[in-house]
């Protein structure tokens, strides 16, 4: 990607949870290490790179102390944005039958504040785009704007600029 300048320098990479114990017990292929160790390669390539990721709280079974292994990865990595989620018995998925499930209240509270984490890392992650003038890929006209257009960054971050696009 670094030596290819058609590429965008923004990487999905869901994590899940930081914990190992939780991430072996979801069946992942990876451990915290691996993935720390894959964004240091792209960080060491590609500094300005944004990364984001997908992350679940409340897996059955996952404990506080888990949980807080999840935000310090978090706090680790600086993502600039991490869809969340709090975990749902699937059917026909083994998880869905532990004995271990979180309760509602747990997750919730968890996501919440998983959730403050994700606006405060990406706020501040955005806050280096300041001043800069960057290439946009206008994808649409806002339609709450209609002299606006809509499009995306090569960080893949949505922004708004005033300007025209056929339809």
């Amino acid at each position: 990607v670094a030596e290819t300048p058609s590429a965008c320098e923004n990487f999905h990479i869901p994590f899940q949870s930081g914990s190992n114990e939780v991430l072996a017990r979801m069946g992942r292929g990876h451990t915290r290490e691996k993935y720390l160790h894959i964004v240091e390669r792209i960080r060491s390539r590609l500094p300005d790179a944004s990364i984001t990721a997908d992350c679940i709280v409340g897996f059955p079974g996952e404990t506080e102390e888990q949980f807080q292994e999840t935000l310090s990865l978090m706090e680790e990595v600086r993502f600039d944005s991490v869809n969340t989620a709090a975990y749902s018995p699937r059917p026909n998925t083994p998880a869905a039958t532990w004995e271990d499930q979180i309760p509602e209240e747990v997750k919730q509270d968890r996501l919440q504040r998983i959730n403050v984490l994700v606006k405060d890392l990406a706020r501040e992650r955005r806050a280096r785009m300041i001043g800069r003038i960057v290439e946009v890929l206008v994808e649409e006209r806002n339609v709450r704007v209609p002299t606006q257009v809509m499009g995306r960054t090569r960080h893949g971050y949505i922004v708004y600029l005033p300007g025209e696009i056929e339809e």
